[in-house]
């Protein structure tokens, strides 16, 4: 029997799929050290492996088949646009996708502005203001602080995850528009849902009956 391979977003989401996965009884001993340096972990016993990797790339093992199941956000999988399935809603890491700014520019975006946009998601950004407010923005790729943005004169509003909106509050800005929810989501590589769909049918199950 082959090994199933699970890719996981490092951090809360890796730590909160495992309380999850032991639920179903699907354990993994080695992750339990904290002081580890190991990529890969084992249980021999279920045949099953596992590794952490930054959440962006997740999607990228999935596609290609190097992992045959990932967990990642709903944000990573819309941004990355990779070719699998998702399965499962876990219904953890939940928040929301806004375009936020200061009340003043809620203006822009009902007059159809042409406005720059800042924002660590370029995908999501331009697909929410062109496909479906159909408004023409620039959009502005930033890896840091995303609020600095609007505050400094750089973009007008920002496209960012919203958890409970201290931070904007904090800083003068708030919630304009919402883009969509987003949660912890199970992916499952295309191929492999034909060749173990026994196996990986039965995991999915078993996860929704404790959901």
């Amino acid at each position: 029997m082959r090994y199933l391979t699970f890719a996981l977003g490092k951090g809360r989401l890796a730590k909160k799929t495992m309380e999850l996965f032991a639920q179903i009884g699907i354990t993994c001993e080695e992750m339990q050290d904290p002081a580890t340096r190991k990529l890969i972990f084992v249980n021999e016993e279920l045949k099953l492996k596992f590794f952490l990797a930054k959440a962006p790339d997740v999607p990228t093992y999935v596609e290609y088949g190097a992992a045959d199941i990932g967990v990642v956000g709903k944000d990573t999988i819309l941004e990355e646009g990779r070719r699998m399935y998702e399965v499962l809603d876990l219904g953890y890491g939940k928040c929301r996708m806004c375009v936020c700014g200061p009340e003043s520019a809620r203006e822009l975006l009902n007059h159809q502005e042409l406005i720059r946009v800042a924002t660590k998601y370029p995908h999501i950004a331009k697909d929410y203001f062109y496909n479906r407010k159909h408004q023409t923005v620039e959009i502005i790729k930033l890896n840091g602080s995303i609020e600095l943005a609007p505050i400094v004169g750089l973009s007008e509003v920002i496209v960012d995850i919203v958890e409970t909106g201290s931070t904007l509050r904090e800083n003068g800005l708030g919630v304009l528009e919402e883009v969509c929810p987003l949660s912890a989501r199970m992916v499952v590589n295309q191929v492999s849902m034909k060749m173990e769909n026994e196996r990986i049918g039965g995991i999915i199950n078993r996860l929704k009956g404790v959901l």
